[in-house]
């Protein structure tokens, strides 16, 4: 099991996600997305599990441009642009992925 945790410093939903990890001593890998951002690679991969609109968080600043834009490829190079429109957690587990805090799916991940 490979776990990726892509998320925000001041996010409540990540360091809950942090903690569900570590309480049953699962390694994972924190990712700080303000700082690093997310691959394309990655991006591509997150997108396939959950799809593009439900890695967007509309209530960020300036992610209401989001909604304006016509195709998804504006939407996927703004949101690249800017990792702050990310909905946090990202939790990626190789193929698998969720968005938000998910426990009922992470433990089947065990």
């Amino acid at each position: 099991m490979n776990i990726q945790i892509f998320g925000k410093p001041k996010c409540f939903d990540t360091k809950k996600a942090e903690r569900y990890f570590k309480e049953r001593r699962i390694k994972f890998q924190a990712i700080e997305l303000l700082r690093y951002g997310i691959s394309r690679g990655e991006f591509a991969s997150v997108k396939a599990a959950v799809g593009l609109e439900a890695l967007i968080d509309y209530g960020a600043r300036g992610a209401e441009l989001l909604k304006y834009l016509a195709s998804d490829a504006d939407k996927e190079e703004k949101l690249l642009e800017n990792p702050g429109f990310f909905k946090t957690p990202i939790v990626r587990n190789g193929k698998t992925a969720t968005v938000g805090y998910c426990p009922e799916i992470w433990s089947a991940w065990e």
